[in-house]
């Protein structure tokens, strides 16, 4: 996922995104230790769209804050 698209989507939109791809990668790290999938890299990648999504919720949050002071 591009830092362009993340930034096109709402606040709600980021929490369910953030959602959707922890338990993606709960369910990749659980296959690759019953049987090795064929791209272990996709689980790295899995993790830095998460850190990504949680970068960008974090400036939101933050920016949010500022305001309301």
């Amino acid at each position: 996922m591009k830092n362009s698209e993340i930034l096109e989507l709402t606040t709600e939109e980021l929490v369910a995104r953030i959602g959707e791809e922890k338990a993606n990668l709960t369910k990749l790290k659980f296959a690759h230790t019953v049987s090795a999938i064929e791209n272990p890299s996709r689980i790295t990648k899995v993790r830095k769209d998460i850190a990504r999504l949680n970068t960008e919720l974090t400036k939101r949050k933050a920016a949010s804050a500022s305001e309301n002071k």
